[in-house]
């Protein structure tokens, strides 16, 4: 393919939107792991005891509630940069602040003001997730969002890379106050990128009351056609996926008895760079592709990859068919993801984006919390070949319902540009 006809695809990577997402992508992945899996290793070495550390795993529940004070964001603008990266800017500062004051916390004796600080850092990290996905819903145009979608995806990874493995790395050697330190500068200097963001609020009118916050995000939406039917599709669209992710660690392990070690890394390392790759590649294919063609054909693959799961149960333990259905999986899942991602910005009205948003991605999560509890009754029931072909069969609800929905879903780009101009 010559070079005139390939730039089309990839120019789109390279304009100012694009690279404030992805800016904005390490911004909001960083903070992950300092509520997670950094704090946890910290208290582990403090010596904190097993109940304790169990019931820090509490203050993650801002994530899970975050729609509830998305209003306000939609609402008020906190500094003089506009409604999105005024509130950008001053999450991030209050991240950093936060994790400096964690660093003068003693684990072992002072227990609730670490919980104390933990949570309103998880707070602080919801809220900034808030308001950098409704920011990436109005600065990035139709062809963007696919591209928007993997530069973000690859960022948020690396950046919990950073705040994970990497601080466990500089923990061993600095030891955790300092850590918690360094992340709170690497944190403060994601200001910067904020500061040099393009605006998105020039042409959009934010609600005029608080009221208005609250309750048009959902007379807004339930205005329009088929609504109830575009919501069992989000429910639906990753239920395959997330029903063979649920037990996919265990059948490694348990079910086809590999090693940590090779699990961890092919799982964790080359599943990580696939699904980078298949998110980049969902974006190219996307500048050039209709969201329903995208999400449809997206969505094959992603029922077609949990096959080569149940592959690898009929035939056994293969280290080549191992790296096959885990680069397989994940790739597709990051093609599918970018496009899911696209859809649900497309059905964001400008002006209510961060709530309607927040809502809309909580509700994606439903169909995972709800069928994971089932997986290990349906694999004792019918064993890891047929669960995996079940999985795969779980998807074709929420292809059938996109197929219905195609015409609505092609013109949602148009429906939402003469909204943002009300």
């Amino acid at each position: 393919m010559s070079k005139q006809s390939t730039s089309p695809y990839l120019s789109v990577f390279t304009n100012r939107r694009v690279a404030a997402v992805s800016i904005l992508g390490f911004s909001s992945g960083l903070p992950l792991a300092m509520t997670g899996s950094s704090l946890q290793a910290w208290m582990t070495v403090a010596g904190v005891d097993l109940t304790s550390i169990g019931l820090f795993g509490l203050v993650a529940l801002p994530y899970t509630v975050k729609f509830l004070w998305a209003p306000l964001m939609d609402r008020f603008a906190p500094l003089p940069l506009g409604r999105r990266r005024g509130w950008i800017a001053f999450t991030q500062l209050a991240l950093a602040a936060l994790m400096v004051l964690m660093s003068f916390a003693a684990p072992d004796e002072t227990p609730f003001a670490l919980a104390a600080l933990a949570l309103s850092l998880a707070f602080m990290s919801a809220s900034q997730d808030i308001v950098i996905d409704a920011y990436r819903t109005d600065i990035l145009r139709e062809r963007e969002r696919g591209a928007g979608v993997a530069v973000f995806v690859t960022m948020y990874r690396l950046a919990m890379i950073t705040s994970g493995a990497m601080a466990l790395i500089a923990a061993d050697r600095f030891g955790w106050p300092a850590t918690f330190r360094m992340m709170a500068v690497i944190m403060a200097v994601q200001v910067a990128g904020t500061l040099l963001a393009p605006e998105p609020d020039g042409e959009i009118k934010p609600p005029r009351t608080l009221s208005e916050a609250v309750w048009g995000p959902l007379k807004n939406y339930f205005s329009k056609d088929a609504a109830i039917l575009t919501l069992a599709l989000i429910v639906l669209y990753k239920l395959g996926d997330a029903y063979a992710g649920s037990l996919s660690t265990t059948f490694l392990l348990r079910g086809m008895e590999f090693t940590q070690t090779e699990v961890g890394a092919i799982n964790k390392g080359f599943g990580l760079a696939a699904t980078i790759a298949g998110s980049f590649l969902g974006g190219i294919l996307m500048a050039r592709m209709p969201l329903y063609r995208a999400l449809m054909a997206f969505g094959i693959l992603q029922a077609v990859s949990n096959l080569s799961y149940m592959a690898l149960a009929v035939y056994g333990k293969n280290f080549g068919l191992l790296i096959f259905a885990i680069g397989f999986e994940n790739f597709t899942g990051g093609m599918g993801s970018a496009a899911f991602v696209a859809l649900l910005m497309a059905l964001c009205d400008h002006r209510f984006s961060a709530t309607q948003y927040a809502i809309l991605s909580s509700l994606s999560a439903l169909g995972r919390t709800f069928v994971t509890p089932t997986s290990g009754y349906l694999v004792e029931y019918m064993g890891w070949a047929a669960f995996f072909g079940f999985t795969a069969i779980t998807a074709l609800p929420g292809l059938a319902l996109l197929w219905f929905l195609r015409g609505k879903i092609d013109g949602l780009n148009g429906n939402q540009e003469k909204e943002a101009a009300v």
